[in-house]
């Protein structure tokens, strides 16, 4: 994910708080005993300069004599340098985590355990979508920050050709793409790459099921089930408009920047930067970008389609030498107040861990589209084990060609439970 958001409550009051909760009187002792300096680990994009520096100006404000260390830092082998820091003597004292890397780090105890600190951190007013994620068996071990999610990008001059609207329905949706296939055979009604696994997981959630589940100690998946198999005849219905390849991803090739931009792309689901990606690149080439956003259509017209949540969270190192300060600028970040201000930073690109933070968007925007899709948003099974799932060749993606080649669901479903399995329960 290239995006992010934040959220909790009175500042004032958490601050006063947190300095009586987690370790009571070491975390105290340790803050009056006046650390000079805390170190911040953020994501490359992650922190807008203007809004990080209002925050470390404030948190300084409150704490004279203490500075604030921000270390921006690359997606690329992040999970390796992290893994590395948490288990060194001096690690950073906050840290930014991908909202389904945080259960891995916090089972190897890398992470304080911030349970006793919730109220103080605003914990109440979070998005239940996003806690789930900083949470390990009903511990919190960090606090949500931001999120992001996909919808349907349509060319509004296309849809206005074939007299479509956006749809609030599946059964809308697959009448519009027929509309549009008529109206103009050599183009494509949707870009739909075979193997975008998060627009399946979204599916197999509004039937119901899961792509793992829990099998007393263990964990099992959940490709082998009527839900899934569901979700895959909806999804090969999806891609039977599409030209797109059955073996690749939306990122092989880049959807917004390889194929969006040569024309001939009624609609396809993106992320805010691949919107932003593909508007840029068509004005690049002197072609006019005239987008339209929807969120994925539901079963029915009262819920939009469940999407999967991409996002990160803020964690304290457990072996921090300033604890009881990394927790205060941790709910001063996340607090409402700034969290307000950064989703007005990011102009609501991304969704901030509160409602009551959400910045208000412009109507006809990604980020309205975004909106209103995220809160019918879920994350991937929330275990340690689902980092392994998710790496190359990725069984929920082997599945999913499967199935759109002519496979049996059922059988395609079996095989890739059988890996996942294997690998979730390492």
């Amino acid at each position: 994910m290239k995006r992010k958001l934040i959220a909790a409550v009175g500042v004032a009051g958490m601050v006063v708080g947190l300095a009586a909760c987690g370790n009571g009187g070491d975390d105290k002792a340790k803050a009056d005993a006046g650390p000079k300096e805390i170190t911040v680990w953020v994501m490359d994009g992650s922190a807008p300069k203007a809004w990080i520096e209002e925050v470390n100006k404030e948190f300084s404000a409150k704490h004279p004599g203490v500075t604030v260390k921000v270390e921006e830092q690359k997606w690329t082998g992040i999970q390796e340098k992290v893994t590395t820091a948490l288990s060194e003597n001096n690690p950073p004292d906050v840290l930014e985590l991908g909202n389904t890397q945080t259960a891995g780090y916090a089972v190897t105890g890398g992470l304080a355990d911030l349970t006793k600190d919730k109220a103080a951190l605003g914990a109440d007013a979070w998005q239940k979508s996003m806690l789930a994620s900083a949470e390990v068996e009903g511990k919190l071990y960090s606090a949500p920050w931001y999120a992001a999610n996909r919808v349907v990008i349509y060319d509004k001059k296309a849809f206005t050709k074939a007299g479509v609207t956006p749809p609030t329905t599946r059964d809308e949706w697959i009448a519009g793409l027929e509309k549009l296939k008529a109206a103009d055979p050599a183009s494509q009604p949707i870009y739909l790459p075979g193997q975008s696994w998060y627009v399946l997981a979204g599916l197999i959630w509004d039937e119901g099921g899961d792509l793992a589940v829990k099998d007393g100690a263990k964990w099992k998946g959940g490709l082998a089930t009527p839900q899934a198999a569901s979700a895959m005849e909806f999804y090969k219905k999806l891609q039977s408009f599409s030209t797109a390849p059955k073996d690749k991803d939306e990122a092989t090739p880049q959807q917004s920047t390889d194929i969006v931009p040569k024309g001939g792309v009624a609609s396809w689901i993106g992320l805010g930067w691949e919107a932003g990606g593909a508007e840029k690149a068509l004005k690049d080439a002197g072609k006019e970008a005239d987008f339209g956003y929807f969120p994925i259509p539901g079963k029915t017209a009262d819920k939009s389609g469940t999407v999967f949540l991409g996002g990160s969270n803020l964690a304290v190192a457990e072996r921090s030498k300033n604890k009881a300060l990394a927790k205060e600028w941790l709910a001063l970040a996340a607090g409402k107040e700034q969290m307000t201000k950064y989703a007005a930073e990011t102009k609501g690109a991304l969704l901030p861990n509160q409602a009551g933070a959400n910045f208000t968007p412009a109507a006809g925007s990604f980020a309205e589209a975004m909106g209103k899709a995220g809160a019918n948003g879920k994350i991937t099974p929330v275990t340690p084990g689902w980092a392994n799932v998710e790496t190359e060749p990725n069984p929920i993606k082997e599945f999913m060609t499967k199935v759109l080649k002519g496979e049996d669901a059922a059988k395609a479903g079996a095989d890739a439970d059988a890996e996942i399995a294997k690998r979730i329960n390492k």
